[in-house]
């Protein structure tokens, strides 16, 4: 099989010659290097023999409307208007993605990261702001989410019809414990995120859906478990959800991850025989079908290549079985 193939039977939960997999980090989180950026994509694929890309929007964080700057107090959100297709802040990812694709010449899926809309917002505020605001005025910064997901569809059809992305890898966030219930998360969160994602749908099958795990803080991931996606990738680690009951939680669906990405875990600083032991532990505890090996989110930016080269040798050994 080709790797483009192998992932897409993953999705689709058919048999594979072997299991695919795919790991990630952060280039250069507050910066964008252009071709630089591209290239590093193209390098870390080929070195560590990936199945897939991911792109990451390093450098695109932050929601650059200028608006933002102007609010004063949370009625004021109802005056938002959107970037607009042709801004630079979507143009500039679309020129990355189409380069990474380019690039990969056909070999294998690409999937662009994407945000959603309150984390955008909250990279572009903060996190004190947001949350004050939202209480005092839900409907106001709602209407700015709905703002904000206007960009983020225009980006996501640029991604897929024109730069020639597989789908995209969306984030989902905010559904820690301390934040919302899940009542509160249904009614001011989920409507919006359900819209990008539904969209997404019409334009590919193939989009993945991230349960960020980055504050360390357990969600309440039940809220994201209707969500349509054809793969899911979640924190492991900080959920207690393996694989296999992630997949029974997640209807079934392909599931994407099994190492944790800490430092201090054995992906990052175990021997090769304690990465590999781990690799088939956990094929062992996921099976073989709907299954892509991965991590709970971004590694550290220094783990080289040589370590997933270790997970892509055992998984060919359990292959060839």
């Amino acid at each position: 099989m080709t790797k483009k193939e192998r992932v897409l039977a993953a999705f689709n939960n058919q048999p594979v010659d072997k299991i695919p997999m795919g790991f990630w980090y952060h280039f250069s989180p507050d910066d964008d290097f252009g071709q630089e950026t591209v290239n590093e994509h193209l390098k870390w694929y080929k070195d560590a023999d990936l199945d897939f890309i991911k792109i990451m929007c390093d450098g695109y964080f932050n929601y650059p409307n200028p608006f933002i700057q102007t609010v004063t107090c949370a009625d004021d959100w109802f005056n938002m208007t959107p970037l607009g297709e042709d801004h630079p802040w979507i143009t500039k990812q679309i020129e990355r993605a189409k380069g990474v694709v380019e690039g990969a010449k056909g070999e294998c899926c690409v999937f662009y990261n994407v945000f959603n809309p309150m984390s955008l917002m909250r990279f572009g505020t903060s996190e004190e702001l947001l949350m004050d605001h939202l209480h005092k005025n839900p409907a106001a910064v709602c209407h700015a989410f709905s703002v904000i997901a206007q960009d983020i569809k225009a980006m996501i059809r640029r991604l897929i019809t024109e730069a020639g992305c597989t789908g995209i890898y969306f984030c989902v966030q905010n559904a820690e414990k301390f934040r919302f219930t899940a009542n509160e998360y249904c009614n001011l969160v989920k409507p919006i995120e359900l819209e990008i994602l539904n969209y997404a749908n019409t334009l590919s099958e193939d989009n993945i859906m991230h349960c960020c795990g980055w504050a360390g803080d357990e969600n309440r991931y039940e809220v994201w478990q209707d969500y349509p996606a054809k793969a899911v990738n979640w924190a492991v680690y900080v959920e207690n959800m393996t694989l296999s009951e992630g997949k029974k939680y997640f209807g079934g669906c392909c599931v994407l991850g099994g190492f944790d990405n800490r430092p201090e875990a054995v992906l990052y600083s175990g021997t090769k025989e304690e990465v590999q032991a781990e690799t088939e532990k956990i094929v062992k505890e996921a099976g073989e079908i709907g299954v892509i090996i991965g991590a709970d989110c971004t590694l550290p930016a220094d783990i080289g290549a040589q370590r997933l080269l270790w997970v892509r040798e055992k998984l060919d050994q359990l292959a060839a079985k």
